[in-house]
């Protein structure tokens, strides 16, 4: 009996000296927050040495100079983001705009393909005071259909991004556009901090899914806005990792935190460890 009595109260203490799973989610930042001056080679050094994992390249750079800072330092290319979806978006009314906007996501995806990246991060267009939310909705989804078969070829998916476009503002709208355009080769890349205009990010993540392809790992505070520091702001992380959990989330957190927080050594060594935080959460 005193035997029995002894393992179930070292029961507890065993259970609790198990260290916490570590979550299956690399750290990585987005090549245009990275502020400081040095070439391609210099500035990946320094994210290494930082403790990322990888970097989010933009469309359009030097293939080959990215391809072989990236061997040399270790890391990996997260995703890319595509460098022409702002000035000529795919909900253009000219189709001219429209044209060369496709023609910068098909070479985002070969970039893609060229570094080893598994997407190409996509805003899909832009609602304006010339363009409604059902002529972006409609145009963007031919555009992307077009590029489609390119990512099929490449083994390269395209996830689309939710940003201030005034476009998708509500799950179930991210979840009615995704359906429209049905196709295993499209998914979201979902961005933490942008979501909290709409919305808590802890609500959109359970509708997205398995839908969500990378993560954007960016804070929000309503008086800072997005210059606030991670950990500082609006997010209720524990949340959002819950969220992430139930989801059966493993991939990329990238980093898209304002240059500032990214101009030194220092400063890209305090955003490592606040990211490592939150993922420890």
């Amino acid at each position: 009996m005193a035997a029995a009595a002894l393992s179930r109260l070292a029961l507890p203490a065993a259970a609790a000296a198990v260290p916490p799973k570590k979550r299956a989610i690399q750290k990585a930042i987005m090549w245009s927050t990275i502020a400081f001056k040095g070439s391609i080679l210099e500035k990946m050094k320094a994210v290494k040495e930082a403790g990322f994992e990888g970097v989010e390249p933009m469309g359009g750079m030097d293939r080959d100079e990215v391809r072989k800072a990236l061997d040399a330092t270790g890391l990996k290319a997260a995703s890319v983001c595509c460098h022409t979806h702002w000035a000529k978006p795919l909900s253009d009314p000219n189709p001219t705009a429209r044209e060369v906007g496709l023609e910068g996501l098909k070479t985002s995806l070969h970039d893609a393909k060229h570094y080893g990246a598994t997407s190409v991060l996509l805003v899909p267009g832009v609602v304006n005071d010339k363009v409604s939310y059902d002529e972006c909705f409609q145009r963007s989804i031919v555009e992307i259909r077009k590029a489609i078969p390119v990512a099929e070829e490449l083994g390269v998916k395209i996830a689309i991004e939710n940003v201030w476009n005034n476009f998708i503002t509500k799950p179930e709208q991210a979840v009615r556009y995704l359906d429209e355009i049905n196709s295993p080769h499209v998914g979201w890349h979902f961005d933490i901090g942008n979501i909290l205009r709409y919305g808590l990010p802890e609500d959109w993540i359970p509708a997205l899914g398995k839908r969500i392809l990378k993560l954007h790992i960016k804070e929000y505070g309503q008086a800072k806005r997005f210059s606030v520091k991670l950990l500082e702001g609006d997010n209720h992380w524990p949340a959002i990792m819950k969220a992430l959990d139930a989801a059966g989330y493993a991939g990329w957190g990238i980093s898209e935190q304002p240059g500032d927080q990214a101009k030194d050594s220092e400063s890209l060594n305090d955003l490592s460890e606040r990211m490592s935080r939150i993922f420890a959460m």
